[in-house]
Parts: structure tokens; C-alpha cells; sequence
């Protein structure tokens, strides 16, 4: 039996479990190969049957239940999976793809931008962008990690997404080539998300440092909303331990800015980390909530 670890809930560590099942039938399969092609064979063919075995009693089960008891299931991750192998989840791909776009809308709204579904033809996911981005090349990473990772997730079943440029395009909207940029190491994709549950401890108006993967964060809330940047200012090059969020005088609820206690630099941690009082801004990094718990994106290369 595999061992828990003594600081993780047993939700938590079978969350952990399922996430990496699919790694491991892989390796069990790739395994199976040391016997000959006739071994590996047998293998994926044995898997086949027992997920058919597993989805004809899984479309029994859901057919006993009424509306409200499948979108109930629909609505846990691994069930939602499951759901989607077999062609049972009760929303169409469309409407997921919009439900994912939602729930990246307020990110790329701290940017100044904004997503659409155009359509969806033959596989293709087709987003019109919209809005002026003051962010960075490393932050438009962190914005694909945002919206491809959550569409991929909600709609596995898709071939490819395509960016358009909004109609009434101007200076400085968030392009397809910046968001898209595709910006990897051999191949590698250009962060990982890493759960950080200790986030939903902050209070609202409270500013903490986080550990993630190697990286330090900064990571703040700000009404309801959690906004995380890279520990460091570009105004002094140093960190930001100790930093604080004030309101500017004649702004209104909502206003938020970060003062670094070095240098007294001023950046808006609701608008990308830009800053308000000269040139720079903050590096943002994505926070939304992945299989049940809050999670930070942390671009590939970039080590604390």
C-alpha cells in the first residue's frame, strides 16, 4: 500500500493518486513492451476491455440518476473525466469551453484583456482576444499556460485553438503571437502548475511569500481576487518581503497598490504588477483553482 505523507489529507492524496494514474498505466504499458510487441499488445488490449467493462457500468449508473445528481458529478474533476472518456458528461463541448474561459476571464482581465469563443469547427477552438495589455513577453507565457491549460482541461477531446485579433484592435491588445508565443525549451511546455492551497489562508488586503517549486512568490488578495507575482522588483532589482498593499488617495474601493519597502516603487497588483510611479512592472504568474485546489502557474527556467 502506498504510504501517505504524514502532511497531506486523505483527499488530498487521492486527488494526488488519480492525477498520475494515467502516467502509470503508461509506464505498466511501455513495461509490457520488454516481453515483444505480442506482450504489449495483450496489455493495451486488456486495458481496452476493462475500460469498456468500467464505462458500460458507469452509462448504467448515470442513467438511474436525475439532472441535478449528474451535474453534482459532473462538477468533481476526476468524475467530470471520466464522464468525458465515455461520452456521458452532460455538457456539450461548447459550453465547457466557455465555462473555462470564465473561469480564466478575471486573470486576463488583470492584464486589460479579455477572451471570446468564436467557434468550435472540426476539433478547432477558434478565441478572439480583445483588450490593451501592458504586460511583458514572460507574463503573455504565463497568460497561454492560463487560457490553453484550462480549455485543454475542460475540453480534451479538442485538436487544436486558434487565436483571432479582435475587430476593433488597437495599440497594445494582447496579439495571438504574444499570447501563443509558444515559448519552450525542447519542446518542454512553458510552465507547470504547482498546488498551492496555503493561498486561500490570505485574508483580504493581506500580502504573504510562498515557496513554489524553488520560486518565490508574492501573493496577495485583494477583495475576493488572488493575484501572485514573482518575488522581485524590477525598481530596485531586490526583493519584496515586507511589501504592502495601499489604496491610492482619490481612488476608489478596489484600488490596490504594492509598495516595495526598499525602494518605495508603487505597482498596481491588480493591473499585471504595472508600475504607477515609473517605468516596469511586477511578473505575473497565474493562480486558478486545478483539480480542487488553488495552483500557481511557474514558467519553465525560472528558478528563486
Amino acid at each position: 500500500m502506498e504510504d501517505r505523507p504524514d502532511d497531506q489529507d486523505d483527499a488530498t492524496f487521492g486527488e494526488a493518486r488519480w492525477r498520475e494514474a494515467g502516467d502509470r498505466i503508461e509506464t505498466l504499458l511501455e513495461a509490457s513492451s520488454a516481453g515483444g510487441a505480442l506482450a504489449r499488445e495483450r496489455a493495451e488490449q486488456l486495458v481496452r476491455e476493462l475500460v469498456g467493462l468500467y464505462g458500460a457500468g458507469l452509462t448504467r449508473a448515470v442513467a438511474l440518476l436525475d439532472a441535478d445528481a449528474v451535474e453534482r458529478l459532473a462538477g468533481d474533476d476526476l468524475v467530470a473525466s471520466l464522464l468525458l472518456v465515455h461520452g456521458l458528461h452532460p455538457h456539450d463541448v461548447s459550453t465547457r469551453v466557455r465555462t473555462a474561459l470564465d473561469s480564466v476571464r478575471p486573470y486576463l482581465g488583470s492584464h486589460g484583456g479579455d477572451v471570446h469563443l468564436v467557434d468550435i469547427v472540426d476539433g478547432v477552438v477558434r478565441l478572439e482576444l480583445a483588450g490593451s495589455c501592458k504586460s511583458c513577453p514572460s507574463s503573455s507565457v504565463t497568460l497561454e499556460l492560463a487560457v490553453e491549460d484550462a480549455v485543454r482541461a475542460a475540453a480534451p477531446e479538442i485538436e487544436s485553438i486558434e487565436v483571432v485579433a479582435a475587430q476593433t484592435e488597437s495599440a497594445g491588445v494582447i496579439s495571438a503571437d504574444s499570447l501563443f508565443s509558444r515559448v519552450r525549451a525542447d519542446g518542454a511546455r512553458s510552465g507547470n502548475w504547482v498546488a498551492v492551497p496555503e493561498l486561500a489562508e490570505l485574508s483580504a488586503g493581506e500580502v504573504g511569500g510562498f515557496d513554489v517549486a524553488g520560486l518565490t512568490v508574492l501573493a496577495c488578495r485583494v477583495g475576493e481576487e488572488l493575484y501572485a507575482y514573482r518575488d522581485h522588483c524590477p525598481g530596485c532589482d531586490g526583493s519584496l518581503a515586507g511589501a504592502v498593499l495601499e489604496r491610492r488617495v482619490g481612488f476608489p474601493a478596489g484600488d490596490a497598490v504594492l509598495r516595495c519597502p526598499t525602494c518605495r516603487a508603487h505597482y498596481d497588483v491588480v493591473h499585471a504588477g504595472a508600475r504607477v510611479d515609473g517605468d516596469g512592472h511586477l511578473e505575473p504568474l497565474p493562480v486558478l483553482v486545478r483539480s480542487g485546489e488553488l495552483s500557481v502557474a511557474v514558467p519553465v527556467g525560472v528558478h528563486g
